[in-house]
């Protein structure tokens, strides 16, 4: 079979969690045949320099859809209200100025009206079918057509109160960000050659990501596979860049996120969430329940069999936190938990190690919470090193007092998670390879991990999370057996093997539902009968009366 495999940064230039998963994908599944199509080179080193590839994938295409325009906000507004027109009027004549009048205005009245599914959908379609056609439509998307239709839309009737209150500067801000979001439309990857040469798209993540297995199913009627390990419309709500926004604006751009994810959930052969999490947030968004399937992210288990068998590693007396030191992680009251725990017992010992980010509000949190900490604990100011003397350290991953992550969590009696937000927290599986007691917030999909095996506490509640991690310190036998407990659950779910397993299936599954098509190129079909494969005298009269040859 032959994939066509959608990543944004992914494999084979990305690192971190979505390149590995991708990279074992590609390798385990060696009986498959894996076109990559990477969506911009974010988060990579360079896309001139690929992770090698087994001999069954190759890269096909890259798409930069994150380059910035030249043309700022500010200058558009000052070109509007000249009534300066003629960047539009050079995109395109008068035929195709007219078709991207009417597809925009389509898709505007979708993202606008309260009640209208349809028109959005057959907006971006026409857009799409105008940009592999004639091309132009960055430019059109940024022209000054656009931004009428844009407020014509906005000024209808039956639009939503909140895009009727956008005003000029909101319009030429949704402008610009729509035409980020839909630059997948102009790729070259739609051509028989290209994506109509694949028999599956497996696209990575929703969102844009999945934009152009949309269109490789319009185009050539493909079966798309939508992988979300992290729901794409979730982390749209939750960043800090949106937040910053005028209401209008924001109220625009969910819609438009919206109704992207409803289109990709509505159209997909199937949807394979990571967790149940990810899976409601699925549903809500309209994604029809029988084409739902959870498949658990894989997770290396080897290199934490030698600290998960060893049941007499770890001081009894140490809490471990490890993550990326980010608001939502609430480190801030991790040690208010940890305070009240100290007062109870003296001995006690936290060290948050921080996986390294490039995330700006990481070191300004992180610093923050150091102060915090030195209040705290005013005669015994937290450092970042010499673990054991002093009550909570800092500490990074990879520095001399956390080398690895084995040697992290096998200095632990029980791990701790403090978030308020979090999707799949890939630290507690890993903690429960290491056959670690759990202490968690029930955030996200972690009840759906831990399964019984680990203490859940309310968010935002520092004296629950302290009488669990106190209730755990105190009871060695427990802690014991939780964590035999997490680490049986974690092998039996959430493994590599599990994960490559399900993609075989599903794979398999999606293209015998999949209409036949033969391509130029293939070969004749049934060319080589059945029996033509099993040894015999009978193999050389199969093989030549399958291909039409004379048996001598």
């Amino acid at each position: 079979m032959r994939i066509g495999l959608l990543t944004e940064g992914g494999h084979p230039y990305a690192t971190g969690e979505a390149g590995l998963w991708c990279e074992r994908l590609v390798h385990g599944l060696g009986q498959h045949q894996f076109d990559l199509y990477a969506l911009g080179p974010t988060g990579t080193p360079s896309p001139s320099r690929p992770l090698p590839l087994p001999p069954n994938a190759r890269t096909v295409r890259t798409g930069d859809v994150t380059a910035p325009d030249a043309e700022t906000v500010s200058s558009r507004i000052e070109r509007a209200a000249f009534g300066d027109d003629r960047a539009s009027r050079r995109a395109y004549g008068r035929r195709e100025r007219r078709r991207f009048t009417e597809a925009f205005h389509a898709l505007a009245t979708g993202l606008c009206a309260e009640h209208d599914e349809t028109s959005f959908a057959t907006g971006l379609y026409a857009l799409a079918d105008l940009a592999r056609e004639r091309g132009g439509l960055p430019g059109a998307l940024r022209s000054d057509d656009a931004v009428r239709a844009l407020e014509t839309a906005c000024r209808a009737p039956g639009a939503r109160r909140i895009a009727a209150a956008a005003c000029l500067p909101d319009h030429l801000a949704f402008a610009d960000h729509l035409e980020r979001a839909l630059r997948p439309l102009s790729l070259d990857w739609y051509e028989d050659e290209a994506l109509g040469a694949v028999d599956l798209c497996h696209a990575t993540a929703g969102g844009t990501t999945a934009l152009p297995g949309l269109l490789a199913k319009r185009f050539f009627g493909t079966p798309l596979l939508v992988t979300e390990y992290g729901v794409h419309l979730r982390a749209h709500y939750l960043s800090p860049a949106v937040a910053g926004r005028s209401a209008p604006l924001r109220g625009l751009l969910a819609a438009l996120h919206g109704r992207i994810a409803a289109e990709t959930y509505g159209q997909a052969a199937l949807l394979t969430p990571g967790n149940a999490h990810a899976r409601r947030w699925q549903e809500k968004c309209g994604a029809d329940r029988a084409r739902i399937r959870t498949v658990h992210p894989g997770i290396a288990a080897d290199r934490f069999a030698e600290v998960g068998e060893d049941e007499e590693s770890g001081d009894p007396a140490t809490l471990v936190w490890v993550g990326r030191v980010e608001p939502a992680k609430d480190l801030v009251a991790l040690l208010h938990a940890f305070a009240d725990l100290r007062a109870r017992q003296p001995d006690a010992r936290l060290r948050i190690v921080a996986v390294p980010t490039a995330e700006p509000c990481a070191d300004t949190y992180l610093t923050h919470c150091k102060g915090f900490a030195a209040q705290l604990f005013p005669d015994e100011a937290p450092v970042a090193h010499a673990v054991g003397e002093n009550p909570v350290t800092f500490e990074e991953l990879g520095g001399p007092e956390a080398p690895t992550l084995e040697d992290t969590y096998a200095s632990a009696a029980v791990v701790v998670l403090s978030s308020v937000v979090e999707g799949f927290p890939t630290s507690l599986v890993e903690a429960m390879f290491c056959a670690r007691a759990t202490v968690s917030t029930d955030v996200g999909a972690v009840v759906e991990v831990i399964g019984g095996t680990g203490l859940v506490v309310p968010p935002r509640n520092p004296r629950a999370l302290a009488d669990a991690c106190l209730a755990l310190l105190r009871d060695p036998e427990r802690r014991h057996r939780l964590g035999a407990a997490a680490r049986a659950r974690a092998l039996e779910l959430f493994t590599v093997e599990q994960n490559l397993a399900a993609f075989r299936g599903i794979y398999l599954e999606l293209l015998s539902h999949a209409p036949v098509r033969h391509r130029p190129g293939d070969g004749v079909p049934f060319a080589h009968p059945a029996e033509a494969h099993v040894p015999g005298s009978w193999t050389h009269q199969a093989v030549t009366a399958g291909t039409g040859a004379p048996d001598a």
